[in-house]
């Protein structure tokens, strides 16, 4: 809609560790049989089973929420062509020492028998002890405790106490650590300890690593399991001992210990230590637990992070990337700067396997060494052997090969995508055209996770960012707060959304799901409360308006189906608002003619091409007519190609700021002509004059050209007025990618300036015989109109583009709205402040009287006659312009004769008092009655308000949203209380 060439790549990445989770969950609940018992290609064979029976899921849910993707261009990770580019980018930076194979230490789950990389872990924040749930086990299983438990110092009656969130990883001690300064145990430097359940001593070291005020100031010290002990290891070369196998079972000679589930382990091992006086104490302990991990030792290999960290961290720091909002650069900064290797490799069946081959040399003598563990990487098993052969000197015939079995992380192959869609390594047009992008959007929790490897790989492979900008929207949470997960049975699903489901077919999807059956019980439960009538049909237009309407909230968005549907009561507001207009603007009414036919009206025998003509009619709206439906045919003003009558015009349409945006062909051709330089227009070929002919518009006098056919009311500028305001508005906040100011916008544009004020206004005018005044009103609604859903179209794409097509336009300029032009302030330059304030002042003094007449109780069909009490003549002519809007909206006659008795007074301004005139309307008993009961309500609301809002360190204590809702809540109350004692104490009088 800015008129520029945009392409919105879909695509999806293969989920490695979910699918295959899913998948595995799948033929054990069929089959009884494990991906073991099927082998890696049947297996592989099922998964891309469910993907076809599955994966378009999430495409059919971005087509049905009008998505503008160019769906020609669709990828997925696992496609040969993203294949191809993942084992190029893997070769390239294996042979470069990007990547590298390492012993260290890794995450480790033991459900999912893989690796897990750092920032995959999810944290849970415990404030004590606390039970949890874990796979594999019927019992919940302690945290958020601390252990303290006795090393007996050998050789010695001397003993430490050490503290440990994780007992069972005492069997893997390899040390105790103790402060170089900490006078307590200094003298026990260099000393050892006994283990209690095995036969070997264990050195007491220093290291500044150890805080002297946790726990004892001793620590245990367990390299294999542990990344701070890993560390200390390194250090003091401390033996690295694993005691936990794939599955998280004791491995090792530890007696009664050894085949233990880890967390049985660690009941066993307390009260194995308690029977030999050894457990001190175990006491509450706020700690962070990791959940579905657990440490590893294991040669895995790794993306060295630290160079593209600093060159990540600096194109944001430049301002070539830009992070929007501009709180995520603080995080950005701080991965960055805290950045490990990234581990790639995942012991999965599902992905992209490892390009990498173990060699073996046989039968070979060799100038240097061969290490046991010596790999290449290349596309082919016979390509690695060659390369082997020609890095170690030796036959091919000599060398074997096996290929790695793991594959890599997904988000190695996402991090590739902004360019391998395209079609990378080969240098493609597409590349070069659409690579680097503009901008990526995606949720804040993937910051890491993809957009800091995108940025990576981006700028280590083609030396470019793949974007300029990405902007992070929020997190869709549900409406208590809570995040969507599958495992809590709270996933709002779009299209349910969007077409509405009954409560029983929601409880229908958990049924079919993988849930947890402890877990099924209050995912009913959770749905019978928050959808006791289902979801509601809402459609797409509100789903869209609301969660674009919704990210002003911040971080998360606590989705309120409610709210979702109340933008569906507004895109009803919308359309009956338009079917309204159309009862007027009917087939006869056609803008575009009118304004042809006013500029018409005159002629004289000056043709395009005179001198003056440049001068004087560029601006003329039958000019630029002409010249657009020329260039509808032709590329140029003469022809096919350009022409020094293209520089001409050009020339002057720039002098004159001419605005073409009206004029699709012209504009088209300006924005080209544009383009070329003033060198290469200087030796455009002469004119032919192939234009003259097909422009026989002539102009006979300029001014006459202006005149307006009708005059406009304060009502129609001020509605004009208000247009462009929403388009100024729309059109900075767009911008900035300030989603809620623009859906403000057009939501108060359309709900209160037309539909409150403007269309009421319009039906007296429509009902009256005067042609001039309702000319002018069909002029400014057609504007409204047009202007008003091209505002909306990026919101609510279905619902305009259907208004659009059946606005009464005979020259329909655009076939789509999604391809007009969307409102600039140039094309909508009607803003006029006075006359804002003039209708604010009258709105004021309509909304008094009708809430004086609600007061009352008074229905719109009963008419009330106003007396307008002015201090001055000039504000009263000023209120009486707007009669026919005050009386319209007030449902009220306007008088300026003196107020008669039995008027209810009300005050709009100390200079302006309106008498309501209540004799022979109302029965002032029953009024009384109704009056006073509802005084008495309102005290008791108030009372209870102000009771909330004093509570000890309110202020502090309850959220900020709350404390706004009571301020406001307190206002509107009291208000309506002093109306209240206001109507009593008239109708007492």
């Amino acid at each position: 809609m800015k008129g520029r060439t945009t392409l919105w790549n879909p695509g999806c990445d293969h989920a490695g560790i979910a699918t295959q989770v899913v998948v595995e969950k799948k033929l054990w609940k069929e089959e009884k049989k494990t991906r073991h018992d099927i082998g890696r290609e049947k297996f592989i064979e099922k998964v891309w089973k469910w993907k076809e029976e599955k994966g378009n899921r999430i495409y059919l849910q971005l087509k049905k929420l009008g998505g503008s993707f160019d769906w020609d261009r669709v990828c997925f990770t696992m496609d040969p062509k993203l294949c191809r580019a993942v084992t190029e980018a893997f070769i390239r930076l294996h042979d470069e020492g990007v990547i590298y194979r390492s012993n260290r230490l890794v995450n480790w789950s033991c459900t999912l028998k893989s690796a897990i990389s750092d920032i995959e872990v999810d944290k849970l924040e415990l404030t004590g002890r606390t039970l949890l749930s874990i796979p594999g086990y019927q019992e919940k299983i302690e945290f958020g405790v601390l252990v303290l438990f006795i090393y007996e110092v050998a050789n010695s009656k001397e003993k430490i106490i050490v503290a440990t969130t994780r007992i069972e990883t005492m069997l893997g001690d390899t040390a105790v650590a103790v402060h170089p300064k900490d006078t307590r145990y200094s003298h026990l430097i260099g000393k050892y300890v006994q283990h209690p359940f095995c036969n070997k001593k264990l050195p007491i070291v220093a290291d500044e690593f150890v805080d002297m005020e946790f726990g004892t100031g001793a620590v245990k010290i367990t390299p294999a399991h542990d990344p701070n002990d890993y560390e200390v290891g390194k250090r003091h070369n401390l033996p690295f001992i694993t005691i936990f196998d794939d599955n998280g079972n004791i491995i090792g000679d530890y007696g009664q210990f050894t085949g233990m589930k880890r967390f049985h382990a660690r009941a066993a091992i307390i009260k194995e230590l308690t029977a030999r006086n050894l457990l001190v104490e175990i006491r509450d302990n706020p700690m962070v637990v990791p959940i579905c991990s657990r440490s590893k030792d294991v040669v895995e290999p790794y993306v060295k992070c630290s160079e593209m960290a600093a060159k990540a961290m600096d194109a944001v720091k430049s301002g070539e990337l830009k992070i929007i909002p501009d709180q995520y650069k603080k995080i950005w900064y701080h991965w960055m700067e805290n950045i490990r290797d990234w581990c790639i490799s995942r012991q999965l069946w599902w992905g992209h396997r490892i390009p990498a081959y173990c060699v073996k040399v046989i039968n070979a003598v060799r100038n240097v060494k061969l290490d046991d563990d010596y790999w290449v990487s290349a596309h082919s098993e016979k390509e690695a052997k060659r390369k082997a052969a020609k890095q170690l000197g030796t036959n091919v015939g000599n060398i074997t090969v096996e290929q790695d079995p793991d594959v890599l992380d997904t988000w190695f192959s996402s991090g590739l995508f902004p360019f391998s869609i395209f079609g990378w390594p080969d240098k493609t047009k597409e590349l070069e055209a659409f690579y680097p992008g503009t901008l990526l959007e995606t949720g804040h929790d993937i910051l890491f996770f993809w957009i800091a490897r995108m940025v990576f790989l981006g700028q280590k492979l083609l030396g470019k960012l793949p974007f300029k900008e990405v902007y992070l929207h929020a997190m869709v949470r549900d409406a208590h707060g809570r995040k969507m997960s599958k495992s809590l049975g709270n996933v709002i699903d779009p299209m349910d959304v969007i077409n509405g489901i009954s409560l029983e077919n929601l409880h229908k999807q958990l049924m079919d799901s993988n849930l947890d059956p402890k877990e099924l019980k209050y995912a009913i439960e959770g749905q019978k409360r928050d959808y006791p009538q289902g979801i509601p049909e809402c459609g797409t237009d509100a789903l869209r308006f609301a969660l674009c309407a919704y990210t002003m909230q911040g971080r998360d968005i606590n989705l309120d189906i409610l709210r979702v549907q109340g933008y569906r009561f507004f895109c009803n507001k919308i359309w009956n608002a338009t079917k309204f207009s159309l009862m007027y603007l009917d087939s006869n009414f056609d803008y575009d003619e009118r304004v042809q036919s006013a500029v018409n009206n005159g002629h004289s025998e000056n043709t395009i091409g005179d001198n003056d003509w440049y001068q004087n009619t560029l601006n003329e709206d039958c000019v630029q007519d002409a010249l657009n439906n020329y260039l509808a045919d032709y590329p140029y003003l003469d022809g096919y190609s350009p022409s020094q009558i293209d520089t001409k015009v050009y020339q002057n349409f720039t002098v004159l700021g001419t605005n073409l945006t009206n004029y699709p062909h012209l504009h088209r051709w300006y924005k080209h002509m544009a383009s070329y330089t003033e060198q290469e227009q200087s030796i455009f070929r002469a004119e032919e004059g192939k234009i003259l002919s097909q422009c026989g518009c002539k102009i006979h006098d300029h001014n006459d050209s202006k005149k307006q056919l009708y005059s406009k009311t304060n009502i129609d500028s001020w509605m004009l007025s208000r247009v462009s305001y929403a388009v100024k508005v729309c059109d900075e906040a767009m911008a900035q990618y300030d989603f809620p100011t623009v859906t403000t916008a057009c939501y108060n544009l359309w709900l209160y300036d037309l539909c409150d004020i403007y269309l009421e206004y319009l039906k007296p005018v429509f009902q009256s015989n005067d042609s001039n005044r309702k000319y002018a009103a069909k002029e400014t609604l057609f504007k409204t109109l047009d202007v008003g859903l091209r505002l909306l179209s990026p919101f609510m794409p279905f619902i305009t583009e259907e208004l659009y097509q059946r606005l009464p336009r005979k020259k329909q300029f655009y076939p789509s709205i999604c391809i007009s032009p969307y409102p600039e302030v140039s094309e909508c330059n009607w803003r006029n402040e006075e006359i804002e304030k003039d209708i604010d002042f009258a709105n004021k003094v309509i909304k008094n009287i009708r809430s004086a007449r609600a007061t009352y109780n008074l229905p719109n069909k009963i008419k009330t006659e106003a007396f307008l009490v002015c201090s001055s003549n000039s504000l009263k002519e000023k209120l009486l312009e707007y009669r026919l809007l005050i009386e319209t909206l007030a449902y009220s006659t306007i008088s300026i004769e003196t107020p008669p008795t039995g008027c209810a007074i009300v005050t709009v301004t100390d200079k302006v008092q309106v008498h309501l005139l209540l004799k022979g309307l109302i029965d002032p008993k029953k009024e009384l009655e109704k009056l006073g009961k509802k005084e008495e309500q309102l005290i008791d609301i108030i009372h209870k308000t102000k009771q909330a809002m004093e509570v000890p360190e309110y202020n502090v204590k309850v959220p900020l949203d709350i404390q706004n809702s009571n301020k406001e809540k307190l206002r509107n109350n009291e208000g309506e209380l002093q109306r209240v004692i206001d109507a009593l104490s008239v109708l007492r009088a």
